[in-house]
This record gives C-alpha cells, structure tokens and sequence, in this order.
C-alpha cells in the first residue's frame, strides 16, 4: 500500500506523536508498504528527511515549540500527491492536518482515516488559561466528536480512550491499536556508565522521569511526591529527562520543596544512544499524568528491565497491571511515595520487578502493532471504495495492495 501521513508535529520536534510516527513508519516499511509524510518545515532537518515533504509553517504566539503548517502551501500539492497514487491518508494531529487530511482525501478519492493521539479534554486548560475548564471541556468534546465523525475511521491507542470517544458521540468505524516497542528499545542500556557521566553515584537511589515536560505530564504532583519519598530516604534523586514549556516552572518548583539536592533536569537524550542508558541507570520508573492516550515512555522502561510506579488512568489504564512489573498507586503524594519506597526497600523484589517488566513489554512489539493497522488500512479502503461505488454510480474503488 502506498500511505499519505500528515502531522502537525514530527521531528526535530520530540514528543510521543512524533515518535508514533516514526515507529509505524518503519514497521510498515519493514512490510513492504511505502509511506510518505506531510509535516511542519521546522528548518532544522530531522536525522531522515527522505520520506517527508515540509510544508512552510509559522510559529504559534502561545507554545513556541510548535509550528502550523501553512493550509494554502499544502494544498497547494495535490496535483503532485495525485501522481503518488496514495491508498489512504492517516492523519495524526487535528490541527491543520486534520482538515488538510480530509480535504486531500477528498480530492484524491480515497479514505481518511485519523488517529486520536492526545486527551484534549484534560489539555487545553493549560495552554488557555484565561477560560474556564468547564467551557474547554465542553468544547474540546464537541470539536473531537465533529473531526472523528468526519473522517472514514479512526485509530484509538487504548481502551479508554476509545471509551471516551464514544462517550462524546463518535459514531465513524475505530479499533484500538496502541504503539508498539521497536526492537532497539529492548538492547541492554549501560547504567552504570549513564551514572558516572551525570556525576550519579552507583549506589544511590534514583526515581526517573521521561517524556515531554508540560503541564499536563503532572510532573509538579511527582515533584511534591519526591519530598515524601526524602522523609525517609534522604539521599533520593528524582531524575527529569525531557524538555518543554513547564521546565523553568517545575525548577522553581524543585527549589521551592527544598529539592535543590535531590532533582536533575538533563533535557532530551538521543533515543538510540542515551536514552536506554538512562532508563537503565534507574531503580524506579514513576509516572502520573492522568492525560496520556496510552504511555508508551511505560513500557520503554519495563523494556529495560525497570519497574514502574505509575498512577492508572486514561491509557496507562490500558498498560499497567499491578505486578507484572509495576505498581499501581493512588493519586496522593503519601500513598505514591509509600510504593516507590516499597520497591527501593529490597533489591532482590526491585529486581524481580524488573524481570517481570521485561517480560511483560515484549509483548508489545511495534511489528505486530503495523500488521493491525494495515488490516485497519485495508478494511477503510473497502468500505470506501463500496461507498463510493454507490454513490458514483458503479464506478469502484477497490483495496489495491
């Protein structure tokens, strides 16, 4: 098949769309199929830019990390897409992607189908402050409901989240298909190693954080988390690997708890060189957003054998199981502290944790997460082409592979 991706975000950009993105693209390629994506022109390439086509774009006044993509440019390519002889369009962000998706779809005859990456209902209050939570609830609802009854089919990465989605009124075709593990995530990081370049010494106890750091990730609750953890372990290290728009917040944060002693911000880590290092230095993965669609940093850390405490909600719901390799905690400080401690007490259940966590993400490999979503691909193209059959008065598409 040949697959149109379109995006409002991918790298240079970092954060877990892009790296869906990534990890389906070279799964399906793996397959045989031939993708190609439109996305934001960052002007800084990423490390393969053979594959996308960047869009001029502009920068947006309230999250300087993004940029939109310029509608009239895009759509400007139709005539050189139409030569591509794309089968599908995939959509992954419902900014100026989705409805540059639909409309290309349109024009190009075939399906659209769109995956719903981010809790919108639970996100927009942190970047429009000045509304209440009520009215972005009410209206990230209705706007999720309109795109994804406007698309052929729609992508869920977890139970929940397709839950919620039909609890808004989303009536269009959706399966679930959550990302998947690529195999390098699995290659044995040196931990040790990772330690003596930070300055971390062998023996001390260490909490880590990955992912984008915003204000929805609920870092400050891990923060507050930390200072109980201290009571009773004093020499604890709560390490933040990321970047993003509540880093100078969450600093200030740190220094407010007392925490100067007891925090490390390393910002973003190359994800086939450090990143493995990283999780692998840690003794505890801990996590607490209540916002994610599924959590994919989760099972990269069990993936290196580390085990995870984690409160579950939305799509960490979908992944944590309480003893195969993690540990479910409840949304206070306390009782998440008292679970993290659990697990720093003993090496020999810290260890046993971790097996458990390896064992249990292999399971999630990106490989067969890509043969479900070309059965996905293939279904929407049957079902648009016997519609539009109908409707055209016997002329047909068929799934071409």
């Amino acid at each position: 098949m040949n697959i149109l991706f379109l995006s409002d975000v991918y790298f240079p950009r970092i954060n877990g769309v892009s790296t869906s993105i990534n990890t389906l693209r070279q799964q399906l390629a793996a397959q045989g199929h031939r993708v190609h994506l439109l996305a934001p022109d960052y002007y800084s390439p990423s490390e393969d830019e053979s594959w996308i086509t960047r869009v001029p774009s502009h920068y947006l006044l309230f999250d300087p990390e993004d940029r939109l993509m310029r509608y009239g440019k895009a759509l400007s390519l139709t005539a050189e897409l139409r030569q591509e002889d794309f089968h599908v369009v995939h959509v992954h962000t419902p900014f100026v992607a989705h409805y540059l998706g639909l409309r290309l779809a349109r024009r190009l005859r075939i399906p659209c189908v769109e995956t719903y990456h981010t809790f919108f209902e639970d996100y927009m209050h942190h970047y429009l402050p000045v509304l209440p939570k009520p009215m972005l609830r009410a209206l990230a609802r209705r706007l999720s409901r309109s795109q994804c009854n406007a698309v052929d089919a729609v992508v869920a990465p977890s139970q929940p989240m397709l839950d919620a989605l039909r609890g808004y009124g989303v009536e269009s075709h959706a399966e679930v298909i959550p990302t998947g593990l690529q195999e390098y995530s699995f290659t044995p990081g040196d931990g040790p190693g990772f330690r003596q370049r930070y300055g971390i010494a062998p023996d001390r106890p260490v909490m880590l954080y990955v992912g984008r750091v915003a204000h929805e990730k609920n870092i400050g609750f891990l923060l507050r988390m930390t200072v109980e953890v201290k009571r009773s372990r004093p020499d604890i290290l709560f390490v933040i690997a990321g970047e993003g728009p509540a880093l100078e917040r969450l600093r200030r944060e740190a220094e407010m708890l007392g925490l100067q002693d007891n925090t490390l911000f390393i910002g973003y880590l190359d994800r086939k060189t450090e990143l493995n290092d990283c999780y692998r230095m840690a003794d505890v993965f801990v996590f607490s957003s209540l916002t994610e669609t599924q959590g994919l940093v989760l099972l990269e850390a069990m993936a290196q054998g580390v085990p995870v405490v984690a409160i579950a909600e939305m799509g960490t719901k979908s992944i944590l199981r309480e003893g195969d390799g993690a540990l479910i905690a409840p949304q206070d400080e306390r009782g998440f502290a008292e679970r993290v401690l659990g697990v720093l007490a003993s090496s020999g259940y810290r260890n046993t944790l971790g097996e458990r966590a390896h064992g249990y993400a292999l399971h999630w490999s990106a490989g067969s997460m890509a043969d479900r979503m070309s059965h996905f691909y293939r279904k929407a193209i049957t079902a648009y082409g016997a519609s539009y059959k109908t409707q055209r008065s016997g002329v047909s598409l068929t799934a071409r592979d």
